[in-house]
């Protein structure tokens, strides 16, 4: 288990939790937020992170380690043996506040933590759930994440699990799955789906921002201007997640750019078994 928002996410504690009956859990998390890291091993060559162990009441009881790092370095040390004996069947990544969708399937840490386990051998889940609409209100992250319903991506996120593990896939494949956040009987299906060509935003301009000088010179600030929300395509990711439906990406394996149906059969009755 890990996630890009940081050892005391809730979405994080949601989802390992939903994976108890599926094997021993173990929670190897950033220390703090790294958002948008995407596959980054951060500052690994200039510095070593530091691991801690971590009793964390919402988990009780499940091995759990943070590392001051990004999500994809917390696999790699997990793959390289760093905190267990037998090496890892399976990631799930998780659960992200805000759909990962489009364009931003290259730069999120929650898909990057998976990406980078399958490029050593390991299929990975990367699971988030759609803002409650507040984000466009000019509200607090705590008021963003406040009506958050954590549960319906964790179930969501069981019944994938155990497709996985019925009918595991070779070479390793990572899934993206998005969740609009609304109690599961409000839900209108799951569909598989492609991943978008355009961002749920469009980047209008970046700019500089000159603001007082420091002592050592000019300093500039750097921002971007954030366009209205482009319409997506029918079939694609942040369609889906917009018209209420459930989200499924293969993202496929290190030879093919997406396994045949054979092997999503499993994940696919899961689904349909619990709509």
């Amino acid at each position: 288990m890990t996630n890009d928002d940081g050892i005391d996410s809730l979405g994080l504690h949601a989802l390992a939790n939903a994976m108890r009956p599926f094997g021993e859990v173990t929670v190897i998390a950033p220390a703090s937020e790294y958002s948008g890291a995407g596959a980054s091993l951060g500052t690994l060559t200039f510095e070593e992170p530091i691991a801690r162990r971590r009793d964390i009441e919402a988990l009780d009881g499940l091995a759990s380690w943070s590392i001051t790092g990004p999500p994809a370095l917390c696999i790699m040390y997990a793959q390289l043996g760093s905190f267990g004996d037998e090496p890892f069947d399976l990631i799930v990544s998780g659960i992200n506040p805000g759909q990962n969708v489009g364009w931003s399937v290259y730069h999120s840490g929650t898909i990057g933590a998976c990406l980078t386990g399958r490029n050593r051998g390991t299929s990975g889940l990367a699971m988030s759930l759609g803002f409650n609409g507040k984000e466009v209100e000019g509200q607090t992250w705590g008021q963003i994440v406040e009506g958050m319903l954590w549960d319906t991506a964790a179930t969501i996120a069981a019944e994938i699990v155990q497709g996985m593990i019925a009918s595991p896939t070779t070479p390793p494949s990572v899934i993206n799955c998005n969740v609009p956040n609304k109690p599961l009987d409000e839900l209108s299906g799951w569909s598989l789906a492609k991943v978008g060509g355009e961002p749920p935003r469009k980047l209008v301009t970046g700019s500089l921002v000159e603001e007082e000088p420091d002592d050592e010179g000019e300093r500039f600030r750097l921002t971007m201007d954030w366009g209205a929300a482009s319409e997506p395509k029918p079939g694609t990711d942040a369609y889906l997640v917009r018209n209420n439906i459930v989200s499924v990406s293969w993202l496929g394996n290190l030879t093919d750019t997406e396994p045949d149906t054979a092997q999503h059969g499993e994940v696919s009755s899961r689904l349909d078994t619990l709509f």
